[in-house]
């Protein structure tokens, strides 16, 4: 089980489909620190040596934002954003989309369940 920045990655996996575990990295710069630490990118985890590992962290911890940090970047941003007010400040306080997708149609996973509005079902007969 390697640990790298905080993160236990999973041992059966290949080297660059394990280091996507870690937050703020994804497949492109997985292939980059692989390329920078000269480590074979379809080599699974278990097989890495003690030395690899550390090449890999070190890597990783000079040139890369990472898990809490970037996490506590991105939350500062958004932050920021809401408090100056900003369009997209506004939207993400109103829990909607905030590039710019449209709202009438989709958008379900910022807007949440639909809520039915009163007076679409149909009547029922009444009895008279």
């Amino acid at each position: 089980m390697a640990r790298i920045a905080g993160v236990t990655i999973p041992s059966e996996k290949q080297v660059h489909i394990a280091l996507t575990y870690i937050y703020g990295i994804g497949k492109k710069h997985s292939r980059d620190i692989l390329a920078a630490a000269n480590i074979e990118p379809t080599t699974r985890v278990k097989d890495l040596t003690e030395a690899e590992e550390q090449r890999l962290r070190e890597v990783i911890d000079k040139n890369y934002t990472v898990e809490g940090d970037l996490q506590r970047l991105v939350t500062n941003n958004i932050k920021r954003l809401k408090d100056i007010n900003a369009y997209r400040g506004l939207r993400h306080k109103a829990g909607l989309p905030v590039n710019g997708q449209r709202t009438r149609t989709n958008a379900r996973t910022r807007k949440g369940r639909a809520v039915a509005v009163g007076g679409t079902q149909p009547k029922a007969a009444s009895k008279t």
